[in-house]
């Protein structure tokens, strides 16, 4: 298994599917040029990214903040002052209200960086020059899911992203042990908490169970000795930074996975990545979000097999399965449901327009199923069918029409009154969205046979053929049209934009 790709069968169909995988997709021209490079040069030009240079501007806040000290010691004496009995009643309601005023001001603050941050990433994925490196920070974000409604820090948030940007594609062990002391990480499985005397077991549980081994691979006894190894790894919160307390580490005897003595979290994220186990279930988790879903068990071995030779590295991994002849299987091409983000990030570069403003780009996926930075628990977005329902099918087409046309609605997520005026917000926003120039589409001869046009939008938008029963919704449309203008093929591009098939990748 997980043999090359032979030459022979290198062509427009097979590197548009390497496009939408390892990256976001592409208009035909990008594709063409991909089909005239060799395989191995291909998968290069995704894989190599670090070869690629990324002036991609930072955002100005993305630091640590010298006042923040500062800033949370005048909290904590205002709120002391709030206790003291020597103040008068006013004077404790006139502190009390600064506090509270300075408090709310902090988390406005907060709630803004986060919006940037996700406009910034998805601006990243639909126009970065390193696709592949922002696809696996999405996979990274959705394995070690961590929100930031509970993490409440944009710039711990920011950090985490940006961890898996800089080691998503290294060492497996060297990434589980930034993800382990990583800030966001210590609030979100409250590890920070932990001590000797309380071992707290959230992260040792989570790390064997969703982040290296799964269900049955485990035993209790496991967890809460590992938890125990664990107890040290802290946050100091005003200074934005992990530290390690030895005062709070537990350094007696431990048995984690049949290795007995005074184990350290480090020596415990050993043991756990050299099981056997391990290898077959990140491999696996990798190729059910890059290929295909239920891969068998002999793919899974072959995975593994293949992982471990490259020193558990998921660089040579990922190139290795970008090359092998099962990725570009049948059953593997335009047979994954894309993902909100997917969906929104592929239309946009299919489009070659500008990323919505960053409210409506937020709001869409959200609609759609998928906020970044806020996954709904620690197991993450299931993904697959889990992305199609009534609702989110009817929101697709409704933001199809947005995209191309400026016209719909994205409809609203919530029922809190800042989550109703969010959406109202954004749907006024999209509303002044210009609609998209056509014109690099579809030009004026093109548009004198309906076929003709058909044929151009199935290439362009999904690589392939529509059902025919799809393909005589788009002729009724044309034909009657002896000569189609802009918004005609606007309306034909939304038509396509409603199809199973566009669904798919």
């Amino acid at each position: 298994m997980l043999n090359p790709l032979p030459a022979s069968k290198w062509n427009y169909t097979t590197a548009a599917h390497l496009c939408n995988r390892a990256g976001f997709g592409d208009t035909p021209e990008q594709i063409k040029k991909l089909a005239r490079m060799n395989p191995q040069e291909a998968v290069g030009s995704f894989v190599d990214y670090s070869e690629i240079p990324d002036t991609t501007p930072a955002l100005a806040w993305a630091k640590p903040d010298p006042d923040r000290v500062e800033r949370y010691q005048e909290i904590q004496r205002m709120a002391r002052e709030e206790k003291n009995s020597t103040q008068t009643e006013d004077q404790k309601r006139e502190v009390s209200e600064k506090r509270l005023k300075m408090v709310r001001e902090l988390q406005r603050t907060q709630a803004m960086h986060i919006e940037q941050m996700r406009a910034d990433w998805l601006k990243r994925m639909a126009s970065g020059p390193r696709p592949l490196q922002e696809k696996l920070t999405l996979f990274w974000h959705g394995h070690f899911a961590t929100s930031a409604l509970k993490v409440q820090d944009a710039y711990f948030m920011w950090l985490q992203i940006d961890t898996f940007r800089q080691k998503g594609s290294g060492n497996w062990l060297d990434l589980l042990q930034a993800m382990a002391t990583d800030p966001a990480m210590l609030i979100w499985l409250d590890q920070a908490q932990s001590r000797k005397e309380h071992p707290n077991e959230n992260f040792a549980r989570e790390c064997m169970e969703l982040f290296t081994l799964g269900e049955g691979h485990y035993t209790e006894k496991d967890v809460t000795e590992a938890a125990r190894a664990m107890t040290g790894w802290s946050l100091d919160r005003p200074h934005e930074e992990y530290v390690y307390r030895p005062r709070l580490h537990d350094y007696g005897v431990k048995t984690v996975l049949g290795t007995t003595g005074n184990l350290s979290g480090r020596q415990v994220l050993e043991l756990i990545v050299a099981q056997p186990q391990a290898a077959r279930f990140i491999t696996g988790k990798l190729w059910k979000f890059f290929a295909s879903e239920n891969p068998s068990p002999q793919l899974i071995d072959a995975l593994a097999e293949s992982f471990r030779a490259g020193g558990n590295n998921f660089g040579p991994f990922l190139r290795t399965i970008f090359s092998s002849e099962e990725f570009y299987a049948d059953s593997v091409m335009h047979n994954q449901i894309k993902s909100p983000v997917q969906w929104l990030v592929n239309s946009v570069r299919l489009l070659e327009r500008e990323m919505p403003p960053p409210i409506v780009a937020t709001q869409m996926t959200k609609t759609l199923g998928q906020d970044l930075l806020a996954p709904p628990n620690v197991k993450g977005w299931d993904g697959g069918v889990s992305w199609i329902t009534t609702n989110t099918l009817l929101a697709r087409y409704n933001q199809a029409a947005i995209l191309v046309m400026g016209q719909g609605n994205l409809g609203a997520t919530g029922d809190r009154p800042g989550q109703k005026m969010a959406a109202a917000r954004a749907n006024e926003i999209a509303r002044q969205m210009r609609p998209v120039d056509v014109n690099t589409i579809i030009n004026e001869e093109e548009r004198r046979d309906a076929q003709a046009v058909i044929a151009k939008l199935e290439k362009w938008f999904i690589q392939g053929q529509l059902t025919e029963k799809h393909r005589e919704v788009l002729r009724d449309y044309l034909e009657p049209r002896s000569e189609l203008n802009d918004q005609d093929v606007r309306h034909a591009i939304r038509l396509l934009m409603s199809t199973p098939e566009y669904q798919l990748t």
